[in-house]
């Protein structure tokens, strides 16, 4: 991906911003990104409600920049800068009905 479609005030760029937001709503989802330092991270995330901990208080006020998610591996809240995402994969879960 050369052009980070997640980034600008575009009606792309929010229309993949709200994909992405959609989709970390009903799925774990595997972000890769650039890290500050330049390192690359692979995060598995969501906002499923099912995951995310009861919260008392108030949290950090929003950004539009970056994105706050439920990091599933470490339980707890991180971020991602939306212009340093690289990847984006849907983690199905092997359900048996």
């Amino acid at each position: 991906m050369n052009e980070n479609t997640f980034v600008g005030d575009t009606k792309e760029g929010k229309k993949t911003r709200k994909w992405l937001t959609n989709l970390l709503n009903e799925y774990v989802v595997e972000v890769i990104f650039t890290k500050k330092d330049g390192t690359e991270r692979v995060m598995n995330c969501t906002l499923r409600e099912d995951y995310l901990p009861e919260t008392t208080g108030a949290g950090r006020a929003a950004s539009l920049d970056a994105l706050s998610v439920f990091d599933t591996e470490v339980e707890d809240w991180r971020s991602f800068r939306w212009d340093s995402i690289k990847t984006v994969k849907v983690i199905v879960e092997n359900v048996n009905a």
